[in-house]
């Protein structure tokens, strides 16, 4: 084990530890999040611990918090007690074990497992001139000293807590099939593929396009844009769509001709830094990031609360009469695929049972 993270309470009472703060979501199934609680219970006089993990949704700025207003709403929590520990006999993980050769006689492990419907960390970009944190769904394990064990509305102390922050990720599929296809019928046929079903971040999407005009109208222009698509599902959906990218090609397809050729796009974050509202992957403090990447679903789950995002790539042509009422008289005819933009599977390391062959997930478009 490379690094520890720890935490340790204003009190000193408590310190959380963990092996890592990433945690992968394999679609069906996600990563057991273990660490391990240490407890000085000198200071406790008769009081519980407790540690949770909470998955949260934060819509509001965190500066009204403290005005009496909530702009946080749980979307999933789970609570163990730490001390007195319970006495259960739980099978430790080759984490815990090294965890609790740091944290000495008073560790304490514990171990959650979260259900496959709670969303991936996902926030939202501010804009230029917001301040605060960011919206978005986040993740942290929290311990507390419970004066009253039964109150769940209970205000805890800020001494009397630590807390550390942490991720659930997903990777793109190992295995990579055909791109998807759609085709429009004649007059203005259009036939438009990808190059394959799932793309990395930063990598070149390829969009091949084949163009038979049967009208009388000339194509002028080509464009392709990449949108996407953030489905906010809490206690109704609302859905949020921020085109990430677009390329004009200048292709003239005169009437009764024919074209065919492969385009290429990158989405970037790089070039998207200042539109407010974008979604990007879940970051632990100022650590870099990217565009949110694509949520992958079992299929037949429970509908996912918090935040869903998809992708398409719209390829859109743009034909006119010609001559001066041209562009008066032009219509235009739209195509547009799925697309599926992830980050890739680190080498060596967070194994997941899916891949693009299989049928047990599907798009969060789903949601959309």
């Amino acid at each position: 084990m490379s690094k520890v993270f720890k935490k340790t309470s204003g009190n000193g009472d408590m310190t959380i530890y963990l092996g890592r703060r990433d945690f992968v979501d394999h679609v069906c199934s996600v990563d057991v999040v273990d660490g391990v609680l240490k407890v000085d219970p000198a200071n406790l006089k008769g009081r519980k611990v407790f540690v949770y993990l909470a998955c949260a949704f934060r819509y509001g700025s965190e500066d009204l918090d403290v005005i009496g207003l909530s702009f946080r709403r749980d979307i999933w929590v789970k609570r163990v007690q730490i001390y007195p520990y319970p006495g259960l006999s739980i099978a430790k993980t080759p984490m815990q074990e090294s965890l609790l050769k740091k944290a000495g006689e008073q560790g304490y492990p514990f171990a959650f497992e979260m259900p496959t419907n709670l969303p991936c960390s996902v926030s939202l970009q501010p804009g230029p001139s917001d301040s605060g944190k960011a919206c978005g769904v986040d993740f942290e394990v929290k311990a507390y000293i419970a004066n009253d064990v039964d109150n769940a509305d209970e205000v805890i102390e800020k001494k009397d807590t630590c807390r550390l922050m942490i991720r659930k990720i997903q990777f793109a599929p190992t295995n990579t099939n055909p791109g998807p296809k759609v085709e429009i019928p004649k007059p203005l046929q259009i036939e438009a593929s990808l190059g394959k079903d799932s793309y990395y971040h930063g990598e070149k999407i390829s969009v091949k396009v084949k163009i038979n005009n049967e009208t009388s109208k000339v194509v002028k222009k080509i464009q392709i844009t990449v949108e996407q698509t953030t489905s906010v599902v809490l206690y109704s959906s609302d859905t949020y769509t921020k085109v990430v990218c677009t390329e004009e090609f200048g292709e003239t397809i005169n009437a009764n001709s024919s074209l065919e050729k492969e385009f290429f796009l990158t989405p970037l974050l790089a070039n998207n830094s200042e539109k407010r509202g974008i979604a990007l992957d879940g970051r632990l403090k100022d650590g870099d990031t990217n565009l949110a990447s694509t949520t992958l679903c079992q299929t037949g789950d429970k509908e996912m609360q918090g935040l869903v995002i998809s992708y398409k790539v719209k390829v859109h042509l743009c034909a006119s009469s010609g001559g001066l009422l041209g562009s008066l008289t032009g219509s235009d005819v739209v195509a547009e695929l799925p697309l599926i933009l992830m980050s890739p599977k680190p080498a060596g390391g967070c194994n997941g049972p899916y891949s693009s062959s299989s049928s047990r997930w599907t798009l969060g478009a789903r949601l959309a």
